[in-house]
C-alpha cells in the first residue's frame, strides 16, 4: 500500500497534457472577395491559402457535412454545384 502512495503521485503526473500550441499563422479574410464565383481548383486553393495566410484549406462541397472545431490556421473555402467558390471563412 504504500508503494502505491508514492508512486499515484508520479503516474498522476503523466496524464497531464500539455498546452496547446498556437498556430505559427493566423487566417485572415480580408480581401478575400476576389475569389467568389472562381473554379473550387488547386491554383484557386493555393491563391486563397496564400491570401488569408492560413496553413490548410479545407473545401466544403455541397451537402457535405463538416465538424465544428474552431482552427485559427484553417480557411474553410464553401463550394456551389458548379464547383464555384460561394464563401470563404476561418476556422
Amino acid at each position: 500500500m504504500r508503494k502505491l502512495l508514492l508512486i499515484a503521485p508520479i503516474a498522476l503526473a503523466a496524464c497531464a497534457t500539455a498546452p496547446a500550441e498556437t498556430p505559427a499563422r493566423e487566417c485572415k479574410t480580408e480581401g478575400t472577395d476576389q475569389f467568389i464565383g472562381q473554379p473550387g481548383t488547386s491554383e484557386t486553393g493555393a491563391a486563397i491559402l496564400a491570401a488569408t495566410h492560413s496553413t490548410t484549406l479545407r473545401w466544403a462541397p455541397p451537402g457535405s457535412m463538416m465538424t465544428m472545431d474552431f482552427r485559427a490556421d484553417r480557411v474553410t473555402v464553401t463550394l456551389d454545384g458548379a464547383n464555384k467558390v460561394t464563401k470563404i471563412n476561418c476556422g
